[in-house]
């Protein structure tokens, strides 16, 4: 649920050259999202097992705060990230630097992302479109099948989407059915987190695999049928079936009023089917034209200065394609049936958009704060250290891939940024191997699997996911951690026989 970083060229290994003054370990590679590369960081000697250890007691310590003290997370994050970094050696003047570097890139990206899809989605509820489409699913699927319809739904539109712009945007069918059928939010809503989680973890266009892809040499399209492989029987037993496990053990959980108080909208003012479907396919369909726009470019077979593949990296750039779904919502929901109602407009649509980006605002700044958390850990070379001690162990190359990119996860939380550091250190191995095809998409899902486990309090997602869900940190630990986990662990798996096989 981050921009992807830029990409290094395949087979690279960043490490840089020791440096005069205070710093005297090299760094396996700068930081990500900030502009000042670690080398750069005033930072004091430290042995791995001191910044091992700083980072233990620093996660430890947050908890405490968030569960016990009940400080609000947003300020426990950056308390907790800015201690971290003194006791890590990050120079004083550096500390701040880092700190606002790695909040502002998480703002920066997901400000965007969270701010069109509330939008977007509270239009869908006021509209009566999210009752259109639980009214269709339910009719379609039945009512005991509703955690299925939900979850498969949310697998064909995390297909393009990044995790958190699709989830918000499908969270008021979820409220709706809940709401509806009754029962506990965490049976609708976990196997719907399942499947975005698997789809943004496993298969391009998302920025994990795709990035990791790349460095590795592997053919995309290849590891999008690898990773459909290995993905769907991954979602369905550990993401799907895990989840309703989960989900048993809060059987009482309450359908969150983040978006505002839930309206009985009247069937005749509701809006038709095909305009609900029309707004929900737009941000796909302009999504998969830059995808496939680029791959021509790649090709050679479009210029990059054609006028359609110009247009393409406009509009289908997430952030533009929501914003333009956002604007099609508002005409096609809003404006134009009220119009033939005879109803005023006036500053209602204004209010909408007010009610809707209001509750946002607490969640975009622990997510930047959780951001600067993660900017922190990652300057101190926490990850680069573990990764270095991994990648010299002698270990099958999918088995270090795997291990190496967790590390890189645990250490600084970005799914994207642990996906294309575990490429980038791997790709020599790979590239000095005599693989298929087939097995270099295997190291490849391999890799997204372990970027998508072990989220923690540095994942940005982790905060995310839990507050638009009303989760509290345990709830989320027990919900979104362990079906991360679950997901990554299985999806190894099968990807080692896989590669095995191949």
């Amino acid at each position: 649920m981050e921009a992807p970083p830029s990409t290094p060229p395949a087979g690279a290994r960043t490490d840089s050259p020791p440096t005069a003054g205070p710093l005297s370990r090299s760094r396996r590679r700068p930081p990500i999202s900030l502009e000042t590369p670690v080398e750069e960081l005033v930072l004091a000697d430290r042995p791995v097992w001191l910044l091992l250890s700083i980072a233990v007691v620093a996660i430890a310590v947050l908890l405490v705060l968030i569960i016990k003290v009940r400080l609000h997370a947003f300020f426990s994050l950056i308390v907790v990230a800015v201690a971290t970094g003194l006791a890590a050696g990050i120079g004083v003047g550096d500390v701040i630097d880092v700190v606002i570097d790695g909040f502002s890139d998480t703002v920066g990206t997901v400000a965007l992302l969270v701010g069109f899809g509330a939008v977007l989605g509270r239009l869908i509820e006021v509209t009566g479109g999210a009752q259109v489409l639980a009214d269709k699913m339910l009719d379609t699927f039945g009512e005991r099948r509703a955690p299925l319809a939900l979850a498969v739904a949310s697998l064909f539109y995390a297909f393009p989407i990044f995790l958190d712009a699709g989830f918000i945007v499908m969270l008021p069918v979820i409220y709706t059915v809940a709401r509806r059928l009754g029962g506990s939010f965490m049976l609708y809503v976990l196997p719907s987190i399942a499947s975005f989680m698997m789809m943004h973890a496993l298969l391009p266009p998302h920025p994990g695999p795709t990035a990791a892809a790349t460095v590795m040499g592997a053919d995309v399209g290849m590891v999008i049928l690898v990773g459909l492989l290995i993905g769907l029987p991954t979602w369905y037993l550990a993401g799907y079936r895990v989840a309703l496990l989960i989900a048993k053990r809060y059987p009482d959980t309450p359908v969150p009023a983040l978006l505002g108080t839930p309206r009985e909208v009247p069937v005749e003012e509701r809006p038709g089917f095909f305009s609900i479907l029309l707004v929900l396919l737009l941000p796909l369909v302009l999504i998969f034209f830059n995808t496939g726009m680029s791959t021509l470019e790649a090709d050679g077979t479009v210029s990059d200065q054609n006028f359609a593949f110009q247009l393409s990296r406009l509009i289908g750039e997430t952030p533009i394609a929501l914003l333009l779904s956002a604007l099609l919502a508002m005409l096609l929901l809003y404006v134009i049936p009220r119009r033939r109602r005879g109803d005023r407009i006036g500053g209602l649509l204004e209010d909408l958009v007010d009610d809707a980006l209001g509750p946002v605002c607490s969640i975009i700044l622990i997510t930047g704060a959780g951001g600067a958390f993660g900017a922190i850990l990652t300057a101190t070379g926490i990850g680069g250290e573990l990764a270095d001690s991994l990648d010299s162990l002698g270990l099958p190359l999918i088995v270090a891939a795997y291990l190496v990119t967790m590390a890189m996860r645990v250490a600084q939380g970005s799914a994207t940024v642990a996906a294309t550091t575990g490429a980038s250190i791997m790709a020599p191995a790979m590239m000095a191997g005599d693989f298929s095809s087939v097995a270099v998409a295997a190291v490849v899902v391999a890799i997204g699997a372990a970027s998508i486990g072990w989220s923690h309090v540095n994942d940005s997602g982790f905060w995310l996911i839990g507050r638009f869900c009303g989760f509290d940190t345990v709830t989320t630990f027990k919900t979104w951690s362990l079906v991360g986990t679950t997901i990554s662990i299985v999806g190894f798996a099968l990807s080692w026989v896989v590669f095995l096989i191949a």
